[in-house]
């Protein structure tokens, strides 16, 4: 596991003494498309193939598998190549994160077409394996968790960035030929507009969360038919927009 051993001083109950924490070990990531864009994020040095998909994909720079030609990771640098069609039409948005500023650049959001429904208390029996799944976040509460489900697939991805985690789980989907829209995905982080976007562009009819939704969220999940479900704890939660695709019985 990406984990390093720090000293620290714990303060409890009136007494300070010297300890050992255990902390994440996040790196610079840099990913560069075409030898032309070129992002660099703080993330953990794992499935970073995974999240380069992911991100291709999420931030509207590919539609297809196709379309990637070639993903290479030479340490903390990845380097792709894509079909190019994306980046030169006006469909393209990059940098859909909240760092990128998304309220100025997301133009349009496709509606995701998809009769997939899942049973609330599959959701609550996630939501609870997610986090016995999240070892790094176990270890040293520091990072986000994620992910997809998809027939009897469940695939967990940690990182620190919330963003991350959700495109490296977006991407193994779309490596091993998930069928998205009949997949959802699951995650420690708020639903803001940001996170939602990401659904509409792969297709995902579902995003759950032991979260909260933003107003922005819950405006794009409208716009682009996601259902949002939030405040997965304990044995409740809260079902916005279609929620049809939520069973009760």
């Amino acid at each position: 596991m990406k984990i390093e051993e720090i000293d620290a001083i714990s303060y409890k109950n009136n007494k300070a003494k010297e300890v050992k924490e255990n902390v994440v070990q996040d790196e610079t990531i840099t990913l560069t498309i075409n030898k032309d864009i070129s992002r660099s994020l703080s993330a953990i040095e794992d499935s970073l193939e995974e999240f380069a998909v992911g991100y291709m994909f999420n931030e509207n720079m590919v539609d297809s598998m196709d379309a990637v030609k070639d993903i290479k990771i030479e340490g903390n640098h990845i380097y792709a190549e894509i079909d190019d069609t994306l980046l030169k039409s006006n469909e393209t948005v990059l940098c859909s994160d909240s760092a990128g500023g998304w309220r100025s650049k997301i133009k349009n959001v496709k509606s995701v077409q998809s009769d997939f429904q899942v049973s609330v208390h599959e959701l609550i029996d996630r939501i609870e394996e997610l986090k016995d799944n999240a070892e790094i976040w176990q270890s040293t509460g520091g990072t986000h968790v994620a992910g997809i489900v998809y027939k009897d697939h469940f695939i967990v991805k940690e990182d620190v960035s919330r963003h991350v985690a959700v495109d490296k789980v977006i991407g193994y989907g779309l490596m091993h030929d998930f069928d998205l829209k009949n997949s959802y995905v699951i995650y420690s982080g708020r639903m803001p507009a940001d996170m939602v976007i990401k659904m509409t562009r792969v297709g995902v009819p579902i995003l759950a969360s032991n979260a909260a939704p933003a107003n922005s969220g819950y405006n794009i999940a409208k716009k682009g038919n996601v259902t949002l479900v939030g405040f997965l704890r304990g044995n409740r939660c809260n079902i916005y927009n279609n929620q049809n695709r939520v069973i009760f019985d």
